[in-house]
């Protein structure tokens, strides 16, 4: 399935494609309340109500304008989108800030809209009225024509004016706005083109098939992983897709998992965190309602995948009926649109453990820990090594190389050589076409060249690895690295080790960064303390002043990294700077430290 001979020729065509041939085919069930309460969409539906969306649209004169998406989750997100795409419009998908916390929600919301400059917003009655308050505190929102689609699809049955518009696969569809977890977030340019091979990857790399699968996805729906992996993919394949709102799986993440159990799910997943959330919320006696057999493929992706996760969740829902060989570890970027690698389906995920100082040095040295490379709890993690898992290969049209950031020349990729740690660039069908309005940024991430082939054009991700076995291999972000005394430090495993250090430290909720004192790096440490209700059954077993805990972080961090802290910050729950999919937001923290305006907690 080579990228000339896509399925589709615009994303139009797709769905269009699927309303005639499944048409009373359910495409989405939406659970309402995380749970039972269902909404359906069948094929056909789908088709109809962006048919009506895309012809008000047309009537405005929007083709090839942006148009904002302002949304809960919901079905009326997913109908939203692909009327602006049957209307030749671009989509730009984003969420409604948060009017308990406008403080922290807000800015990111402004910046997309002065960004993107949309000439129209959709949304919701109940999220136009809210809204309204802010329009004329915001000029940038008052520009924009606001539209309910839910009054527009109540009140037109047919949908008979819309028309199909003049688009191919050059023709640029929405904009994926970035998490922001090392910069302001930026506008993300995919065509139709872009995405259509990016689903066919995930087909071809799933091995997914309209009548053996289907999925759950909690997902948001701005989110590059949810909104082409959840909601666009699904169409392209033809399976049912059961959703529920992130917020629900927050709350719950039994949620989740019974989702798939009751569906019989056989393809869902998330980051990273997610498995952990469900391996410390999800109670013993809970999981006797669960049936985890059908899930023959649990995606890991958008932060580094851990071992220690896998391991854990396996062995809490193993007797569930999941299966160790459905863990499924894959990497890729909103400037792929989604998905670069993974591995094969039903292929246990790699797990290979490292020399950590040669690591820090750039080189990928195995360490010998007399076992065989499977997911395994029994990795002894010391001061000197770092187990890391493959993310498999790259796939369909896509090709992985591992460069010197710097003096951007190849670096040795593991075939028969040590493999040697640098940037990773990406080149394929699936790389955006730049970021909006950032030519000299688009420039640079977007058009990179090797130096012994300057004809051909890469795509800079940011992240650090190495190739190893034919598998990428993920060290982390090049903006995040912590250089101290010459030396490469992962913010991400001192996060971890210090988030394990202390039962009052929320896991997820840490950050490590280093600044410069007296022209020296010196490393900073900010870090969640639980919430009251754990706290006080903490307080009758042991000691919880601020100086005990600090002293643990101290200690850990001394003896796994060999490193000083210069300080550490103890925060209120629910306050460590984060991107809208949960990724720790470092550089956000640290200008947070330098500027005195992180919520420290106080006993």
């Amino acid at each position: 399935m080579k990228a000339k001979n896509l399925r589709y020729s615009n994303l139009i065509e797709m769905v269009l494609h699927r309303a005639a041939e499944l048409p009373e085919k359910v495409a989405f069930i939406y659970l309402l309340d995380g749970e039972s309460d269902e909404a359906v969409l069948t094929f056909a539906e789908l088709d109809r109500q962006a048919r009506i969306i895309a012809g008000l649209l047309q009537n405005m004169g929007v083709a090839g304008e942006r148009v904002l998406l302002l949304y809960a989750p919901g079905i009326e997100y997913i109908t939203a989108f692909l009327g602006c795409i049957y209307a030749g419009a671009v989509a730009v998908p984003t969420y409604p800030p948060d009017v308990t916390r406008l403080e922290r929600t807000l800015p990111r919301f402004l910046s997309i809209v002065e960004s993107a400059d949309p000439k129209v917003a959709l949304t919701t009655s109940p999220i136009l009225g809210m809204a309204s308050m802010l329009l004329t505190q915001y000029p940038e929102l008052g520009r924009m024509e606001w539209i309910a689609t839910d009054d527009v699809v109540t009140a037109n049955e047919t949908g008979r004016e819309w028309h199909m518009p003049d688009v191919s696969l050059d023709t640029l569809a929405f904009l994926q706005y970035t998490s922001g977890s090392t910069a302001a977030p930026k506008g993300v340019m995919l065509n139709h083109g872009n995405l259509l091979h990016n689903m066919a990857a995930i087909t071809e790399a799933f091995e997914i098939d309209e009548e053996n699968d289907t999925a759950v996805f909690w997902l948001p729906f701005y989110h590059d992983m949810g909104l082409i992996g959840g909601i666009l993919a699904p169409i392209y394949v033809g399976v049912n897709n059961t959703l529920i709102s992130p917020l629900d799986f927050l709350q719950r993440p039994l949620r989740w998992l019974k989702a798939i159990s009751k569906y019989r799910a056989t393809v869902s997943g998330g980051p990273n965190f997610a498995y952990d959330l469900c391996v410390r919320k999800v109670k013993p006696e809970q999981k006797a309602e669960l049936d985890l057999s059908s899930w023959s493929l649990a995606f890991n992706g958008a932060e580094p995948v851990r071992a220690s996760t896998l391991e854990r969740f396996y062995e809490t829902f193993a007797e569930c009926g999941f299966k160790r060989e459905a863990f499924y570890p894959s990497y890729g970027l909103a400037e792929s649109a989604v998905f670069v690698s993974g591995i094969g389906r039903y292929e246990l995920p790699l797990v290979e453990t490292f020399n950590a100082d040669e690591l820090a040095m750039g080189k990928a040295v195995p360490v010998d820990v007399s076992i065989d490379n499977q997911v395994s709890g029994s990795v002894d993690v010391s001061v000197d090594k770092r187990t890391l898992v493959g993310c498999g290969r790259p796939r369909l049209d896509h090709e992985v190389v591992i460069v010197d950031p710097e003096s951007m020349e190849l670096l040795k990729s593991g075939n028969g050589e040590l493999a040697q740690v640098g940037e990773i660039w990406v080149s394929g069908p699936s790389i955006a076409q730049g970021y909006w309005n950032l030519p000299k940024e688009s420039e640079r991430v977007f058009y990179a060249r090797l130096g012994g082939s300057p004809e051909k054009r890469y795509m800079r991700t940011g992240d650090l690895g190495f190739i190893k076995d034919g598998q990428l291999f993920v060290a982390g972000r090049l903006k995040d690295m912590i250089i101290i005394d010459g030396l490469n430090h992962y913010p991400q495993d001192i996060e971890l080790s210090v988030e394990g250090c202390h039962p009052a430290l929320r896991p997820g909720c840490s950050a490590a960064f280093s600044i410069e004192e007296n022209n020296q790096e010196r490393l900073v440490i900010v870090a969640e303390i639980a919430r009251k209700s754990k706290l006080d059954v903490l307080k009758e077993q042991i000691e919880l002043d601020p100086t005990s805990i600090k002293t643990a972080i101290r200690r850990i961090v001394s003896k796994v990294h060999d490193l000083s802290v210069y300080d550490i910050v103890l925060l209120k729950p629910g306050t460590v700077p984060k991107t809208s999919s949960g990724k720790i937001r470092r550089q956000a923290s640290k200008t947070a430290y330098l500027a005195g305006t992180l919520e420290v907690w106080k006993e």
